[in-house]
């Protein structure tokens, strides 16, 4: 078998640029061109010591040290975290990038009768693979950070009621500036059922509302006390109940844009 050491390291440099550069994008660190070049020669040269016999373990232990490295020079050193936190991102997208790239090359190299997959003959070629890697890494780039905003509005919520913790997960709204019209309390909404069950004998009052489509009035009862996750405790809360589904899934509960102004 033919090995062209040149391809190798050239196809081993660009795939390593890609990485550190995605990386890079993705932490905001603001790595210049000059260290991420530095880090993928690093990387490609290195590659060279893989044709080695070594042992499995030698080779895993090998290769921790060099991504450790080329995180290094790419990345430099503040403190420990920083550095892992790199790291765990570059084996991320790697992980990415290279499971893209089997499932192309299976794809395109294997077909199937039922469970049986045989070999075809064919295979992704490497002008395809620099055609698709970066188009895949910047959809990776941009579902993560589409899946942090997301996270940063998401928060675990505990109301205290007769003695009882309601477990709630809630979505902030930032939509949502409702206020009764006697204190300008803000109002959050639910649509729990375990809620519900806990409040059915407590006094309750109406607040009206008014969106786009809609108008009319919303059930609402004082809470005395609400635990909000990295926020802290939030006393006299005003909790509306609705019957409707919430428009985010997977929660039980819209938290006030005020609300957490406050907090």
């Amino acid at each position: 078998m033919k090995i062209y050491i040149d391809l190798v390291l050239f196809l081993n440099f660009m795939f390593d640029f890609l990485l550190l550069l995605t990386t890079s994008i993705t932490l905001k660190r603001r790595a210049s061109l000059k260290r991420i070049t530095l880090g993928s020669i690093i990387g490609s040269i290195t590659i060279l010591v893989l044709f080695v016999p070594f042992n499995v373990l030698t080779l895993f232990i090998f290769k921790i040290i060099l991504s450790i490295i080329i995180i290094l020079a790419t990345f430099g050193f503040k403190d420990i975290k920083y550095t892992i936190n790199n790291l765990v991102y570059f084996y991320l997208i790697s992980i990415t990038l290279g499971g893209f790239m089997y499932y192309l090359n299976t794809s395109f190299s294997y077909k199937n009768i039922g469970m049986v997959f045989f070999n075809k003959g064919l295979s992704i070629n490497y002008i395809f693979i620099f055609f698709t890697s970066p188009i895949i890494l910047y959809i990776y780039n941009k579902q993560m950070k589409h899946i942090k905003e997301i996270n940063k509005l998401h928060y675990k919520v505990d109301i205290y009621i007769n003695n009882n913790i309601i477990k709630m997960n809630a979505y902030l709204d930032t939509g949502n500036t409702l206020t009764d019209p006697y204190k300008k309390r803000p109002v959050i909404i639910t649509n729990s059922k375990n809620f519900i069950k806990e409040v059915k004998d407590k006094p309750f009052f109406y607040i009206p509302y008014e969106s786009i489509n809609n108008a009319g009035l919303i059930k609402c009862y004082l809470i005395k006390k609400i635990y909000i996750e990295n926020k802290g405790i939030k006393s006299n809360v005003v909790i509306g109940v609705i019957n409707e589904k919430l428009k985010v899934n997977g929660v039980n509960l819209l938290l006030n844009n005020l609300l957490m102004e406050d907090l």
